[in-house]
């Protein structure tokens, strides 16, 4: 008797809770809200993982020469040891408008082309970064002679000129996979001065138009729930993550995102439902995030290891394939060597060493 008392009380708690002051239903109609919210997205979520089982799994990672310099490397030899020694078969390399066409209507091509040159010898595919906003500080990478805080009326000729130059040389090379237009256009991080959406659209309908062969990926940022509904819409979506970061806006030290690696299924999936698209994991984080803006040449070893070490290689990319999405890149390689040769802690590279050995042979 006491336990079916107890099973009736469990049971009409909630009516009984109905019954109260309007706050109780406020924060009843709230928590219905929250659970179906939540349990629709894991649905989505574990029906995209489902959806993705037995695609084979692709891993790769960025390489931008100019960070290898930066960090004190030979950027060749960086370079190098990313494609001998870690048998990488998949890397997004850039097109730094600044690098390419350092004076007007001149063009160098001879760091690109060695990359990609490289990447062939290597059996290796290439995503290229094209635009004005590409990875890496201070994220739009105009040249001197161009002032993007002027109206986009005097310099988005240029602009176009540069992304066709680029196209043309590439669009027919055999290492090309695909195109990244304009990385994270909406994120406002970095020093830049323009985010027209119009002027996304026609860079995109431009790059189609010179080359309609290759997709073109376009990237969002990572911890909302946003999808990629209306125009410029390109082929596939690219999810950036970063989970271990210094936060700047609230508590003022480290952080780990506390979203589970279903919530970034959930985002593919809602967008292969609502759209069709396709979605890739293009920026996976794998170097630390150093305090208050630090410079990573700045900041010790120790420090380092409190976002970023061999453990949390190793974790992150389980927790990438976890998400169900097959296409991902990790996000610091040139730090890895740096760490290597400079830090003379040799963990994060032999650590990389292994996990790709594991994915080149499955």
């Amino acid at each position: 008797m006491r336990c079916t008392s107890a099973v009736k009380k469990l049971l009409f708690q909630p009516v009984r809770y109905w019954r109260g002051g309007w706050w109780h239903k406020l924060v009843t109609i709230a928590a219905v809200f929250i659970a179906l919210c939540i349990g629709t997205m894991y649905g989505i979520a574990l029906w995209y993982q489902h959806s993705q089982k037995g695609k084979p799994e692709e891993l790769g990672v960025t390489f931008i020469a100019d960070y290898a310099t930066y960090l004190g490397l030979d950027a060749h030899q960086t370079y190098g040891a990313i494609l001998d020694d870690l048998h990488v078969k998949h890397l997004r390399l850039v097109s730094y408008w600044s690098d390419i066409e350092p004076t007007p209507g001149t063009y160098d091509f001879s760091e690109l082309d060695y990359e990609m040159t490289q990447a062939q010898a290597h059996g290796a595919k290439v995503t290229l970064a094209i635009g004005l906003r590409q990875p890496r500080w201070p994220e739009c990478h105009p040249p001197s002679w161009v002032d993007t805080s002027r109206a986009e009326s005097t310099w988005e000729p240029q602009l176009n000129a540069y992304i066709a130059a680029v196209v043309a040389r590439y669009k027919n090379n055999p290492v090309l996979d695909s195109y990244q237009l304009e990385n994270e256009f909406y994120n406002h991080f970095g020093s830049c001065n323009n985010f027209d959406r119009t002027r996304a659209n026609s860079e995109l309908a431009l790059v189609k138009k010179l080359d309609s062969h290759h997709p073109v990926i376009m990237t969002r940022s990572d911890n909302y729930v946003g999808f990629s509904l209306r125009k410029p819409l390109p082929d596939v979506i690219g999810i950036s993550v970063y989970r271990h970061v210094w936060n700047t806006v609230l508590v003022h030290r480290y952080f780990t995102y506390p979203f589970p690696s279903w919530y970034y299924a959930f985002l593919a999936g809602a967008q292969q439902i609502l759209t069709g698209k396709p979605s890739i994991l293009h920026e996976l984080q794998t170097e630390p995030w150093p305090p208050n803006g630090q410079d990573i040449l700045s900041t010790s070893l120790s420090e380092q290891n409190k976002t970023f070490d061999a453990a949390t290689l190793q974790s992150t990319v389980k927790f990438g394939q976890q998400t169900g999405l097959k296409q991902i890149y990790l996000w610091g390689a040139e730090y890895w060597y740096y760490r290597a040769q400079t830090l003379h802690d040799q963990s994060v590279w032999n650590t990389a060493k292994q996990i790709f050995s594991n994915t080149n042979n499955q």
